[in-house]
């Protein structure tokens, strides 16, 4: 039998309203930065920190269903792994820019959840407590 060793997650899809305004707003929240834009423009639309990014691919409804709730067999989150200085940096620049979170004890870890401008629930989480 033979077998494979799997590195990281390269990328996460996500559909969202507006590629150009969820790009900023990834920016802009969580620091990520823009990738592969000279090879592939807006389609996906690519943003990312160390080995991880999310493609951002337009939605093709102009009205498109809103993030199924957790009846629904879906994806929850996406979370990013910090030390515990930048989780703390992360509570601070949130609340500096009036986004709502929520902060969970997860025992062996802490999160914070927000949510992007789709909906998309994103958690940042540390496992320096």
């Amino acid at each position: 039998m033979s077998t494979f060793k799997l590195d990281h997650i390269d990328h996460v899809a996500l559909t969202v309203r507006d590629v150009k305004r969820s790009v900023a707003w990834y920016k802009e929240v969580l620091g990520l930065e823009r990738r592969y834009e000279e090879a592939w423009g807006d389609y996906p639309a690519v943003v990312g920190a160390g080995e991880t990014s999310l493609a951002l691919f337009p939605c093709e409804s102009p009205n498109p269903k809103p993030r199924p709730d957790h009846d629904t067999i879906a994806m929850r989150h996406v979370a990013f792994a910090m030390d515990r200085a930048n989780f703390q940096q992360a509570q601070a620049r949130f609340q500096e820019l009036g986004i709502e979170f929520d902060f969970e004890d997860h025992t062996i870890c802490h999160s914070i959840y927000i949510s992007d401008p789709d909906g998309h629930q994103l958690e940042v989480t540390t496992y320096d407590i």
